[in-house]
């Protein structure tokens, strides 16, 4: 007689109660799609939240301040998650209008490792896709975006 799992999510485990969580499931998909892509990125030597970070300032210099609401991220975590992508040379932080702001700005060395990561960013793209299927893919994606919307307005109106 095999052993029954007790893995989350299980019938009898003792994290079975968290199965109704909405948010600790979402977490438990969030870290398995981010272990694929990092499991791609990582020839280029790039950590998913570094690939996602080079993107946003590939596009345009960006506020610190600016950057992290685009992110959805504290500025805090942003400070930390850009330490770093300075410490390589990909970004610099370049003063702005006010001398308190930082403005985000993508390298040369920064745009090249963007062009070399974006291969395996493809590769992950098109195996979660294949996985999940492409109509699945894009069905999950508006049901975040909706969600996201929706949810929007309770953290602007601040938790009771």
């Amino acid at each position: 007689m095999s052993k029954p799992d007790n893995s989350p999510g299980f019938p009898g485990s003792p994290f079975s109660a968290w199965r109704g969580c909405t948010c600790f499931e979402l977490r438990k998909l969030t870290r398995t799609v981010t272990r694929l892509y990092d499991q791609h990125l990582a020839v280029a030597g790039l950590k998913t939240t570094q690939y996602s970070l080079l993107m946003y300032v590939k596009h345009e210099a960006l506020p610190v301040t600016r950057l992290a609401a685009l992110l959805g991220v504290e500025r805090t975590t942003l400070s930390r998650n850009l330490k770093p992508l300075l410490a390589a040379g990909w970004v610099t932080l370049q003063p702005g209008t006010d001398p308190r702001q930082r403005i985000v700005t993508i390298s040369a060395a920064g745009g090249a490792k963007v062009r070399a990561a974006r291969a395996a960013w493809r590769r992950a793209q098109a195996e979660l896709e294949q996985t999940l299927g492409a109509e699945a893919v894009q069905a999950l994606h508006g049901q975040i975006e909706l969600s996201m919307a929706r949810l929007a307005p309770l953290l602007e109106a601040g938790a009771p």
